[in-house]
């Protein structure tokens, strides 16, 4: 048996693999059936083969069947033609003039989808916020103190759910959910106008925060 270089060659202009996206028995394979490729001459079976021979140790335990290895094999009687056709090959001009205009398709599919991805508007950066307020006692007025805080109005800033949590001695604190858009909104300054409110709040602290 015998590889058909040219075939390989032709198929890895385009993939990594010989089938799917990760090595497998196909890739060990057709490896154990070829010599290093020349890279002037196959650059691309040469990269691959450089790639597979880096995974020599683990073949063994490689997924998959060498079923679709089995597609560039050639049987014993075909090395004569091959070898004709590569000492005259009639059409290599119109073989590289094809591959130039794929590549150069390939290329321009692959500018106008960077473009379109630098182009798409991106999705703002959020953050899920626990906020924690303290009282200064028991008898601190809860709601005024909720209400307070839930007048802090600006851009980039949703408030949500609430509860209170006992902290001893009949006292309770706020604990509040917060959304913010990480480039409108400073948790720094938001506790600082939280703190305006003294006449109800000792403290507020950042219990939890999660990106979205």
């Amino acid at each position: 048996m015998s590889l058909n270089v040219n075939a390989l060659e032709q198929h890895l202009t385009t993939r990594s693999y010989i089938e799917g996206y990760t090595p497998s028995q196909a890739d060990v394979h057709v490896y154990n059936l070829l010599t290093a490729p020349e890279p002037s001459k196959y650059p691309h079976s040469a990269r691959w083969y450089s790639h597979i021979k880096s995974y020599t140790a683990e073949h063994a335990a490689l997924p998959g069947t060498s079923t679709a290895g089995q597609a560039f094999v050639q049987s014993a009687s075909a090395p004569a033609a091959a070898d004709d056709e590569d000492e005259v090959d009639l059409f290599a001009d119109d073989d590289e003039e094809d591959d130039a205009e794929a590549e150069r398709l390939k290329a321009e599919r692959v500018a106008t989808y960077n473009a379109k991805k630098a182009n798409k508007p991106k999705a703002a950066a959020k953050s899920v916020v626990t906020l924690e307020v303290k009282p200064w006692d028991d008898e601190t007025d809860m709601q005024a103190l909720e209400d307070s805080v839930r007048s802090i109005e600006q851009e980039g800033l949703v408030w949500g759910a609430s509860k209170l949590v006992a902290v001893g001695y009949g006292i309770k604190k706020l604990q509040i959910t917060l959304v913010v858009e990480d480039e409108l909104v400073s948790l720094d300054d938001l506790q600082e106008k939280v703190a305006e409110f003294d006449d109800y709040i000792q403290s507020s602290d950042i219990a939890a925060m999660q990106k979205l």
